[in-house]
């Protein structure tokens, strides 16, 4: 996206990457298989909990997320490299990984925990994410086009709740295979986009050419 002017093409980039950095894909199947054997309440207050974590880490990374680049002294490159890594290993958990009921998730854990890691980060707000809202704040210079991406990320968090309170009013009547072959597919597809980002890293620091999408 042009950092300093608005575009229809920049903003609908704009929000594909937030929808798929802190969009319900990832986090959703996780979000209902880990609360699937609490009551009501519980789901309740897990998805307050979850909801309002991701949503306080995206504005401060977006309104401090150049700050912490400059003081840690990391290129947007090499966050997008780590971000492609980090991503490709939970994608091949979620490919890879056994199938676990909702009661094995929690046993031993206090839901509230949960609510925060793993659901709130890395699966809610994933590497996708912070990549994008760091690169937002790294380059946006204009107060018009800041305010418009902000507005992007209110609507894509306003779409989060929508999606997960509807999950949690059907999560008794998903069927589980279902569920689990969804986990699957998606972890492929985010494997993917870990590939892209690792790529897209690379060719932002000049290790390789441009990488074509």
């Amino acid at each position: 996206m042009d950092q300093t002017s608005i575009t229809a093409a920049g903003a609908i980039d704009t929000f594909l990457i937030l929808l798929i950095g802190i969009g319900p894909k990832i986090a959703l199947v996780p979000f209902v298989e880990i609360t699937a054997s609490l009551d009501a309440d519980a789901k309740r207050r897990v998805l307050r909990k979850m909801l309002t974590t991701a949503a306080v880490v995206a504005v401060v990374l977006m309104v401090l997320g150049e700050l912490l680049r400059v003081l840690l002294h990391f290129t947007i490159g090499s966050l997008s490299i780590a971000g492609g890594v980090i991503l490709l290993v939970l994608a091949v958990w979620m490919v890879l990984s056994p199938p676990q009921s909702g009661s094995a998730r929690t046993a031993g854990k206090d839901p509230m925990q949960l609510a925060v890691f793993p659901l709130a980060v890395p699966y809610l707000l994933n590497p996708v994410g912070i990549v994008g809202l760091m690169t937002i704040s790294a380059e946006t210079s204009s107060v018009s086009v800041f305010a418009v991406e902000f507005g992007i990320l209110v609507f894509v968090l306003l779409l989060d709740v929508l999606v997960f309170r509807w999950a949690n009013r059907v999560s008794e009547k998903l069927d589980e295979n279902r569920m689990l072959v969804t986990e699957k597919v998606f972890g492929f597809l985010i494997a993917a986009i870990a590939v892209q980002l690792v790529l897209d890293g690379l060719a932002s620091v000049g290790v390789i050419g441009p990488v074509p999408h």
